[in-house]
């Protein structure tokens, strides 16, 4: 997509370029270079940076192999064999001297100085569904990056109706992150618009349901804490059978599939059928609920590892596979999740072998939803607070001195 005005120069030609393979010569090694050589690499370039000096991020890229630097300054002969330069030093002359150099070997040179002297410009570009984006808007970066978003939110939310290429029938595992749709992965909006099935949880992000076609075949098995829930088995059956069928089917969850989330179970379940099966990671609660509270779950000094837990049966339940006493004695971050009944008893526990009554603790509930809200107290202290404000599932439990380092008033 370019703009133009009728008054100036002709518009550029607008080219897809395949770069995989094919030498591309980056001259400068700043910020500009640092933004470009990216892309490049996406793209399959083989990327030689020029410059005496390169940021501590392209350092890295030549360090893993994947960048070669030629540490010294631009020469012409730099540009030899090379199918696409980029001037983006800081200086003028040499940006000049690239491209005029790119010019006497007809190559394209962009210029980050002065794209009026460049023979090609970079557009932005933005990608969505197997579709690619670029944007042009007479020399105007701001501008093409807007309409370039604008393009691709349309294709997302199905404003701007593509026509949809070819479904492998089969089942993908979506993780939706902690509730908020914003929250959601590129990826994970991608399956769901690809969906004839969506199999779907509780917490998953409900909002992003509505967007689906209405063609799309919505499946309900949630499962209701204490209360009515849809069996494993059933699910395995569900997805297979759809599948089997000719479908493609979204198996859409909270959080991340593989954490607390049953996930490798259909994993099996659709190896077993020789059903193709593939996952779309997601941001886990455990992580993220956390964070959106303002607790950090390491910090320097305070906490060298953090612990992710189920709590959904107490300590020596018989069914339980957690050690708790080796819990207690860990100096690190302990974040418990489906835990809000048996916390006070995990409680009580973790002090009787020896965690601190005074220990930090803090219970995030509906992390990332509107009705967000932390309940800070500490392990001999939760179970009358609880008593006093009780919460109510999902909520994410964290103790640990981390959680003083999120609220310093409160445990000073």
């Amino acid at each position: 997509m370019t703009e133009h005005a009728s008054t100036e120069a002709p518009p550029p030609y607008p080219s897809a370029l395949r770069l995989a393979g094919r030498r591309v010569v980056v001259v400068g090694g700043g910020q500009v270079a640092q933004r470009r050589v990216p892309a490049l690499l996406a793209a399959g370039a083989d990327v030689v940076v020029v410059s005496p000096e390169v940021t501590p991020a392209i350092e890295g890229l030549v360090g893993g192999g994947e960048v070669t630097w030629v540490p010294r300054g631009f020469e012409a002969a730099d540009l030899d064999e090379s199918w696409y330069v980029v001037a983006a030093t800081d200086v003028p002359e040499v940006n000049a001297a690239v491209s005029t150099a790119a010019e006497e070997r007809r190559v394209f040179c962009v210029r980050a100085d002065d794209a009026a002297e460049a023979s090609a410009w970079t557009p932005a570009v933005g990608r969505h569904a197997g579709v690619t984006v670029a944007v042009v808007s007479n020399r105007e970066p701001r501008r093409s990056a807007v309409i370039r978003d604008q393009v691709i939110e349309g294709l997302r939310d199905g404003r701007l109706p593509v026509r949809p290429h070819e479904k492998t029938p089969g089942v993908v595992l979506v993780g939706g992150g902690p509730g908020d749709p914003e929250l959601a992965t590129v990826a994970a909006r991608r399956a769901l618009s690809e969906a004839d099935v969506v199999v779907a949880d509780r917490l998953a992000p409900r909002e992003l349901l509505s967007e689906l076609a209405h063609d799309v075949e919505l499946v309900d098995v949630a499962k209701l804490p204490r209360g009515r829930s849809a069996a494993q088995e059933e699910i395995n059956r569900v997805i297979v059978e759809r599948a089997r069928e000719g479908k493609r089917v979204v198996r859409f969850k909270g959080g991340d599939n593989f954490v607390f989330g049953r996930g490798y179970e259909e994993v099996q379940a659709c190896a077993e059928a020789g059903v193709p099966c593939t996952v779309v990671p997601g941001l886990t609660s455990a992580i993220s609920v956390p964070a959106l509270a303002g607790i950090p779950v390491t910090h320097r000094g305070v906490a060298h590892e953090f612990t992710v837990i189920s709590g959904h049966l107490p300590p020596d339940h018989p069914e339980s596979l957690v050690e708790w006493d080796s819990v207690a004695r860990m100096r690190g971050t302990v974040v418990l999740l489906m835990a809000v009944q048996n916390l006070p008893a995990i409680a009580r526990r973790l002090v009787s072998a020896g965690r601190p009554a005074t220990t930090p603790l803090a219970v995030v509930t509906d992390g990332s939803m509107p009705t967000q809200r932390t309940l800070w107290s500490t392990l001999e202290l939760v179970e009358e607070d609880l008593v006093r404000d009780p919460v109510r599932p999902p909520a994410i439990v964290v103790i640990g001195e981390v959680v003083s380092v999120a609220n310093p008033a409160r445990y000073s």
